[in-house]
């Protein structure tokens, strides 16, 4: 909670004119922005540009936040809108270079979870940025199902169906490894 407090004391100097302020707000938040941009979009650059136009988007419109919600609640509604102008203008592409594996396999077992994890990246690419959005929330990020529903703007229920049917193609697209 003292995270959240601290986050609404910088944002009030922020508002205020204070860019030291701003600029500790986006240390602390840059990181699970940019994570969910990369994961949303699959590339690199992509998610860097995303990641920059939220702050910056975010800065402009500082004055006009209330908080209502938390900061990160904020961000993650900014960043997922980005994302989702973006995939709207673009298909669906594979960062195979943001693919890790474990340092401990063996190379069979290291190409193995490269391939499994290929999958499940291609899985999500393909799907419907609604869908890929929430579930990027929730999976990756670890929001409720709750402030999923507060940073896509839907309801709950819209929210458990976009993950459900992700999960399902998810599933089908790599069964073959199953």
């Amino acid at each position: 909670m003292t995270g959240q407090l601290d986050d609404e004391i910088l944002v009030r100097a922020a508002q205020e004119g204070d860019l030291d302020a701003f600029e500790e707000l986006v240390r602390r938040h840059q990181v699970p922005v940019y994570r969910v941009a990369l994961r949303m979009l699959g590339v690199r650059a992509d998610a860097q540009d995303a990641a920059q136009e939220t702050f910056v988007r975010a800065w402009r419109s500082l004055p006009r936040f209330r908080g209502g919600s938390s900061m990160s609640t904020w961000l993650y509604r900014i960043v997922t809108r980005r994302c989702l102008d973006k995939l709207a203008k673009r298909r669906p592409t594979e960062a195979l270079d943001e693919i890790e594996v474990e340092d401990d396999l063996d190379p069979a077992q290291a190409a193995e979870h490269r391939e499994r994890l290929r999958a499940v990246t291609h899985a999500i690419a393909t799907l419907p940025p609604e869908q890929r959005a929430a579930l990027v929330l929730r999976e990756f990020e670890g929001l409720s199902y709750q402030e999923v529903a507060e940073v896509l703007g839907t309801s709950l229920a819209a929210v458990k169906g976009r993950i459900h049917r992700a999960r399902l193609t998810i599933i089908q697209e790599t069964s073959s490894w199953q």
